[in-house]
């Protein structure tokens, strides 16, 4: 996937992470970082899940949005179980 892939991807998946945690509403950036570190985290966690090389995340899919989603969401839960705060300026 390409680096412009890449940013979409993290852009939806962390403004839909954001959405379904209710975390407080940030940047374009911010949101971009939280859904790309997402899309690692739901990659790792999926591997160590299934034990599965999953292709998708090669390519823009229904597949990779939803992994990437769903670690966004985990990155999130886990910044508020945490009590992690952005600063806003």
């Amino acid at each position: 996937m390409s680096i412009i892939g890449w940013l979409v991807v993290g852009f939806l998946a962390g403004g839909f992470g954001r959405i379904v945690t209710g975390a407080e509403k940030v940047g374009c950036l911010a949101t971009i970082v939280t859904g790309v570190i997402g899309a690692l985290l739901g990659g790792v966690l999926f591997r160590v899940a299934t034990g599965d090389d999953f292709d998708a995340f090669n390519d823009f899919s229904w597949a990779s949005l939803g992994v990437a989603f769903v670690g966004a969401t985990a990155l999130l839960l886990l910044l508020q179980m945490f009590g992690v705060r952005e600063k806003r300026r």
